[in-house]
Parts: structure tokens; sequence; C-alpha cells
């Protein structure tokens, strides 16, 4: 039997990951654009970060934009993909870049002052513990930044290929990948020891002509289907076409194209430091509520 918390495939991502690198170019118009959006979170913070990691970085899209922002004056870069890695040390040669799995950081103990990730951690099997260690590796008072793709990230896309499967096949295999859900990020982050946890959400909407080409893009960033108990044959092609037919039939415009719309969970914590602001003692408070709210306050 498979390990419990095995879900996801992570040779098949490091494959998958190997080929997208040798066309990212064409195809990492997803990563440039959150890691646009991380960058400007990390500006909203006046601290400095001199040691960073970029922790899944592709091709180096978020260190590109990054650049010395926050302070930074070492960037590591790391990603399972070797290609990908090698792709990240082209861009910039003199940036320390090596390839390491996320769910095994090889990094010492408060070690870094800031960890950064895009689009990648949502392929982690065992997210909790892969948070625990980033918590491990950063300082006290250190900076985790990181975006993964949320549970409703394409659903109408996942809805039209179980359809087009089940009419097709006779049956549907295992398509939707339990992504993280956004009311139990926040309950995660401080499992793993974090500090002042914040989670918030943002939705990319792609303008595409039809569902094959959304599908053609999503092979090509190496972001399909990855649950390890996923149907081994190729899927029919006949089954994608009926997809793509159902997809237009519930969901185009009336232009005749589609709209694709990715959820994307930005997760902000940090390591505990006695420096950070505490919550008051239950009970502390030195002002009524009957002061503000008057004949409003609650009744008990």
């Amino acid at each position: 039997m498979s390990d419990p918390i095995t879900v996801f495939d992570r040779r098949l991502l490091k494959l998958r990951r190997d080929r997208a690198a040798t066309r990212s170019q064409d195809y990492n118009f997803l990563f440039a654009e959150t890691a646009e959006r991380l960058a400007d979170r990390l500006d909203d913070t006046t601290r400095k970060f001199p040691i960073a990691l970029d922790l899944g970085c592709h091709s180096g899209e978020l260190g590109q934009i990054v650049g010395k922002r926050g302070g930074i004056e070492t960037l590591f870069q790391s990603d399972i993909s070797f290609k990908y890695a090698r792709n990240a040390q082209n861009a910039r040669p003199k940036r320390p870049t090596l390839v390491a799995d996320e769910e095994f950081l090889p990094f010492a103990h408060g070690s870094l002052d800031l960890i950064l990730s895009n689009l990648s951690l949502h392929w982690v099997n065992d997210l909790p513990g892969m948070l625990l260690q980033a918590r491990q590796a950063l300082k006290p008072d250190g900076f985790f930044l990181a975006s993964l793709l949320g549970g409703e990230t394409l659903k109408d896309l996942r809805e039209a290929l179980m359809t087009a499967e089940a009419e097709e096949e006779g049956g549907v295999s295992p398509r939707i990948s339990p992504f993280i859900d956004v009311r139990d990020a926040g309950a995660l982050l401080q499992r793993s020891g974090f500090a002042l946890p914040v989670v918030d959400i943002d939705e990319i909407t792609v303008d595409y002509p039809d569902a094959l080409k959304l599908m053609r893009d999503l092979s090509g960033m190496g972001e399909s289907n990855l649950i390890l108990k996923r149907s081994k044959k190729f899927t029919r092609a006949s089954t994608l076409a009926r997809a793509a037919a159902i997809y237009h039939e519930r969901h185009a415009r009336p232009d005749g194209r589609i709209n694709a719309t990715f959820q994307v969970v930005y997760l902000t914590a940090w390591a505990p430091d006695e420096s950070q602001p505490k919550p008051l003692r239950r009970g502390s408070g030195q002002v009524s509520l009957v002061d503000f709210l008057g004949d409003d306050a609650p009744k008990q």
C-alpha cells in the first residue's frame, strides 16, 4: 500500500518539469504573473532579508523579478527539476542554484531570512511537514511567502473532463487534485509553528479560444494531472474533444471564446520570535464594550 500521505507522483512531476523547461518561455505566463504579485507582497514589509531561498524556482521567473527587493543579498534557487534549475542559473549565473525536492529541504536550521515559493507547493504530498521544515530553516523572525494553486482552480475544465470521460469511456478516473482549501491554510501554518499567519486569495482569468488550447498549455507548463492513482492509459482523443465541446456548451462567451480561472492562494507567515506582538491575555481588557456600543452591546 502507498503511504497515506502520498497523493502525487513526484517522480512524474520531475519528468514533466524537465520537459516543460525545454520550452519554458512559451508557457511561463502564469508563473511570471504570480511572481509579480508575490514580489509586490514582499514590498509590503520594511524588514531586510539578506539570505533568501526561491523554493521551486522553475526557470527563475521570481528571482528575476524580485532582484534585490527586501534587502536580498544572496538568493538561493532550487527546483526538483535539473533542467529548470539550469534555466534559472543561466538567467542569473552568479546566483547559487541547486536541485532539491521541496519535501526534503537541504538547509540547516535557522540559516535563512526569507523563503519564497511561487506555484510549486500545491504538488507537495505532506504540506504540513514541508511547512514545518521551512519554519525550522528560517531564522527567528524569518519570513515565509508563497503562492500555490487553490481548490477552485480550473473547476470548469475538471467538470468537463469528468463528464466526457464518463460518456466516452464508461467511467471516471481520479482527476481532481486535493489542492489546499483556503479555509484550512491558516491553521496549517499555525500547526507548523509559524506566527502571525495571513492567507489571501486571488483569481487569475486567462482567455482561450477553446479548452484544447488550455489543456495544451497545462501540459506545456508541466501542470497536468499528477495524482498517483490516476489512470495510466492515455486519454482518448475522443474524450478530450468531447470535454472541449462540453466546456464550450456550458461556459463559452458570446464571442465563442472561453475563460479559464486559476485560484491562487498566498501564504504569509513568520518564524516565531520574542520581538513579535502577542495577543493580550484573555480578560485583560480595560474598557467595556458598553462604553463603545451602549445599548447595542451583546447581552449574556
